[in-house]
């Protein structure tokens, strides 16, 4: 027993002594295995990078890095600089070597890697080189990286600065066809506050001040009181006109109180051409989110209403930037990157500042709506939408007070209703007459027997009734025209039938979208696009029903009475082309048909018994068509009217005015619409 003892531990040994080495040697290669290698490990901290997570970027630095830079130093660089220089679409490519690197006399490894991103100063791009060292920590051998500022850029040396600056791109202007402003840079004049200057009069200097600014003191206090305000800042509290000399005066003898001018957008012509231009106004939050990937910041002005939001595109200018390296001195040593502004177009209209003045003179104080246009070229003149509001408040800086003074205002001021669709009325029954007289149901002769005022096509129509204001019996298409007879038009739409009316209708333009850059709405001839049934087709033929149409739609289907059956092609931007007559809807009518009505429409203002005898001219021979649309829920009740006149000159025709004004049921309709379209020719055409 002793011996096979004996034997056993013999054995035991010999087998350990083959054992040891073997798991000496597992040992050793089980150790190089773990050992990352160094392009694995930068590869690791290429990838935190990338991420932007220069907290665990950090714990990859060397301990001769680290003595160099703290935690905080290092985390706050890279955020400060990426931040500064407004970093995007950061990407950091490193390929991994496919031979073995081997480290240099001093233990080195340098692996190549190359940086892209957008910056405020345009691409950036650059290729560098990282050293890595080997060292033990807690026992364990890994790869450090031996970070200098240059990673961050290769021109970046330790003690030096990185500086960007943004570069404003100019806002391109909007002016009228001979040049005059309509939305322009110019200056605003910023009231102010510096504290140093407030002495012992702090609490009287802030409520005089308050008072004429309409600011409460506790207002101007939390201005005051803003982290970066010291004391010999200036400390901006309202934005003025620069024009009110007065106001600025007392202002600035207050104790304290100083103004400064300040670049802005300006729109010299006010109220009157609020809806046309609109106006910009400063990036927010929710903007900016929508526009993200259209190189706005939140500094950036963009467009938020009329022509300011339609032309966003053409007058945004396009900001640059600089990008460079400042010694500890300051100075300028290199530039990293350079990007030169791109200022936005500037954009001449076809508006005449004149007309647009002369139409708001007449609109204002009413609610409505007025179109001036050139009938053979198409040059809108006008775009006025009453009651306003002034564009320059926006800019300097509305008050919630004054805001929903405008939104719960009933009479809606922010509406552009130049941009909107209305019920015509009898302005539309030119139109009328013109499908009848091309589909042949009707002649300038057809004489239609209307006994009374009143008219029902037969007794399927119960207790309705279409009524007119005349009462000739025996009703030809002028006497129909002058005298505005609803009767007649209605019976005429039947002639004419549910299918050729509303063919008729498209023929005009009606259902699509006019070619002009400012969004309108479409004109439909109903709901659903079509007839469908007799007492529709009849209300439709004077222009209700469930017409309604756009005021610069309509403005532009009487152009077609001057262009022997065709509408004049829009134009709001002005352009240096020279072209001869474009139009839109071409034939719409016979130039016989349009001759036809052009000469009766001239009788609705020359004929004493023309509903537009009013606007009567000497001198300037004038066609037109007034209308009166009612909104009522029942025949026979009073409801709320609006009034329409639409005229052209006839003689040389370069003025064409459309003007509609609501709640007309107490002014005499349409009679209180055109005597202010007559003032309009005179201001215009008279010399």
């Amino acid at each position: 027993m002793k011996g096979l003892i004996n034997r056993k531990i013999r054995v035991s040994v010999k087998q350990m002594m083959f054992l040891v080495p073997l798991a000496v040697i597992v040992i050793v290669l089980s150790g190089c295995n773990h050992l990352p290698k160094p392009e694995d490990r930068f590869a690791n901290y290429i990838n935190l990078w990338q991420k932007q997570n220069y907290n665990q970027m950090y714990q990859y630095l060397s301990s001769d890095s680290k003595k160099k830079y703290s935690k905080e130093a290092f985390v706050s660089r890279y955020k400060n600089i990426y931040q500064g220089i407004q970093a995007k679409n950061l990407t950091i490519k490193f390929e991994k070597p496919q031979k073995k690197v081997k480290p240099d006399k001093n233990g080195q490894i340098y692996l190549p890697f190359k940086v892209q991103m957008d910056t405020l100063a345009g691409p950036v791009s650059f290729k560098q080189k990282a050293t890595l060292v080997e060292e033990e920590h807690q026992d364990k051998k890994n790869w450090y990286i031996h970070w200098q500022p240059n990673m961050i850029f290769p021109q970046l040396h330790p003690g030096d600065k990185i500086r960007a600056f943004s570069l404003p791109a100019k806002r391109g202007e909007i002016t009228d066809r001979n040049g005059k402003g309509l939305a322009i840079n110019g200056f605003n004049t910023n009231i102010g506050i510096v504290p140093a200057r407030l002495g012992s009069h702090a609490n009287q200097t802030k409520k005089k001040l308050g008072k004429l600014l309409h600011l409460s003191k506790d207002s101007i206090d939390q201005k005051l009181k803003a982290s970066w305000v010291k004391n010999d800042s200036f400390v901006p509290i309202e934005t003025v006109d620069p024009k009110d000399k007065k106001l600025i005066d007392q202002l600035i003898a207050l104790p304290g109180v100083v103004k400064r001018d300040k670049e802005d957008r300006v729109y010299p012509c006010g109220k009157a051409c609020a809806h046309l231009t609109g106006y910009a106004g400063p990036m927010n939050a929710e903007l900016l989110k929508q526009y993200k990937d259209k190189g706005y910041s939140e500094k950036s002005i963009i467009g938020k209403k009329g022509l300011e939001l339609a032309l966003e595109d053409k007058l945004r200018g396009k900001d640059g930037g600089i990008i460079y390296v400042a010694n500890v001195k300051g100075k300028k040593t290199q530039t990293i990157a350079e990007k030169k502004p791109v200022n936005g177009e500037n954009i001449k209209l076809t508006i005449d500042s004149k007309v647009q003045k002369a139409l708001y003179q007449q609109l204002k104080g009413n609610v409505g709506t007025a179109v001036a246009l050139d009938p053979k070229n198409g040059d809108i003149l006008g775009l006025v939408s009453t009651p306003s509001f002034d564009p320059n408040d926006f800019i300097r800086g509305i008050s919630d007070k004054q805001y929903q003074s405008l939104i719960k205002n009933p009479d809606h001021p922010m509406l552009s209703r130049f941009a909107a669709s209305y019920a015509p009325g009898s302005s539309f029954k030119p139109i009328t007459a013109a499908i009848a007289l091309d589909n042949g149901v009707i002649t300038p002769e057809t004489t239609f027997a209307i006994n009374g005022r009143k008219w029902r096509k037969d007794a399927s129509w119960g207790n309705y009734y279409i009524t007119r204001l005349d009462s000739l019996n025996h009703v030809q298409l002028k006497d129909a025209l002058v005298r505005s007879d609803n009767i007649y038009f209605a019976q005429t739409a039947l002639k004419i039938g549910q299918d050729a009316f509303v063919k008729g209708a498209k023929t005009f333009g009606f259902g699509d979208a006019l070619p002009i850059q400012y969004p309108m709405k479409k004109s439909q001839i109903s709901n659903s696009g079509l007839i469908d049934s007799d007492l529709l087709l009849a209300n439709s033929g004077y222009g209700q029903g469930q017409v309604l149409t756009n005021p610069v739609h309509l403005a532009l289907m009487y152009t077609s009475f001057v262009n022997e059956g065709n509408i004049v092609e829009p134009h709001l931007i002005k352009t240096n082309k020279a072209k001869g007559p474009a139009f839109w809807k071409e034939n719409v009518m016979s130039p016989k048909t349009a001759e036809t009505i052009l000469n009766d429409l001239n009788q609705v203002i020359d004929s004493p018994h023309g509903t537009a005898h009013d606007a009567k001219i000497s001198g300037i021979p004038l066609a037109g068509k007034t209308g009166t649309a009612e909104y009522k829920l029942k025949q026979g009740e009073k409801g709320r009217e609006i009034g329409w006149f639409v005229a052209v000159n006839t003689k040389q025709p370069k003025l064409l005015v459309n003007m509609m004004i609501e709640n007309v049921q107490d002014k005499r309709g349409s009679h209180y619409v055109s005597p202010k379209v007559k003032k309009v020719f005179e201001q215009v055409l008279q010399k």
